[in-house]
């Protein structure tokens, strides 16, 4: 059997607040090996309490790459992409190992990981930003019976609330004159350029982890999220958070609005993450080759073991 001379890239996948930041940070420190975000939320520079965004203290001297790359301003101009993810990780984990480190990718954003695993190569599709504010003067059901009647695979695909989703598939086909089901098949995998040990942290019993849920949403109200929100929400913030669905703003925002009660506000937050913490399991869980670990004392050492 011919061995793989591919370098290695340990994947720390599973669903928020499961621990992942802590654990990887240690396998670092182990492995020698830096780490490469794949959160969605993380990569805003003003999404900080509400994304569990890793303080220095948490770091503990490990460097971190794709946290704080872009704006929430500029997300209203140009959406990221997991295009765009895909390219900047693959051109990070390459410089990385070029110069002897090895490699880690943490996040529970599933997209992200998937495809950058997979090497996918993407259809090209530009943004336009005229018809984004067209669209966004609709409500979402009209923009969901658009996306129905243009590309109806794709709305079977997506909730009918899910507005970002919609109108980027409206977008598309607007750019290119193909449904984003079209569009999607002409993005193909290549080769992957690494071996990849995919470790999934999960708990059996699911409510010890709605648990660590409820304490890190106390935790994040007790350490600021509401004063980071009203910064969002009184600097014009607003439509762009709710756009890319970042957790524990827009229930703030309603707030702010005087649509709900604070206590009301944060009980919406722990139910939304719990709900989210059950999408990340639905999809890692797909992939019968991602190694499932409880994060328990011994967890970092048997990490160690099968990225060594």
């Amino acid at each position: 059997m011919k061995l793989s001379k591919k370098p290695k890239i340990t994947v720390i996948c599973g669903p928020t607040a499961s621990g992942k930041t802590k654990i990887s940070v240690e396998l670092a420190k182990a492995l020698g090996a830096e780490i490469i975000s794949a959160d969605s939320m993380q990569i805003y520079k003003e999404l900080s309490i509400g994304t569990a965004k890793p303080s220095a203290g948490e770091m503990s001297g490990i460097k971190h790459h794709l946290i704080d790359i872009i704006s929430v301003k500029s997300a209203a101009d140009e959406p990221f992409s997991v295009a765009k993810y895909v390219q900047m990780a693959g051109e990070c984990a390459g410089e990385l190992i070029k110069s002897g480190k090895k490699v880690i990718v943490c996040g529970g954003t599933g997209l992200y990981i998937d495809h950058f695993i997979n090497n996918t190569k993407f259809a090209e599709c530009q943004s336009d930003i005229g018809y984004r504010e067209e669209l966004d003067k609709l409500p979402t059901d009209r923009l969901y019976s658009l996306l129905s009647f243009t590309d109806g695979q794709s709305a079977a695909l997506i909730h009918p609330n899910n507005r970002k989703r919609i109108v980027r598939a409206l977008e598309i086909f607007k750019m290119t004159g193909k449904t984003k089901s079209e569009l999607d098949e002409l993005s193909r995998p290549e080769e992957p350029a690494y071996d990849f040990v995919k470790i999934g942290l999960n708990y059996p019993d699911r409510e010890v982890l709605y648990g660590n849920i409820d304490r890190r949403t106390d935790s994040m109200m007790a350490g600021g999220l509401a004063d980071e929100a009203l910064k969002l929400y009184e600097g014009g913030g607003e439509a762009v958070i709710r756009k890319i669905g970042a957790i524990g703003y827009a229930e703030l925002f309603d707030c702010f609005a005087g649509l709900c009660g604070v206590g009301e506000a944060v009980e919406k937050i722990k139910q939304h993450t719990r709900n989210y913490a059950k999408r990340q399991l639905t999809w890692f869980k797909r992939d019968p080759s991602t190694l499932w670990l409880e994060p328990d004392g011994g967890c970092v050492e048997k990490c160690a073991d099968l990225c060594r």
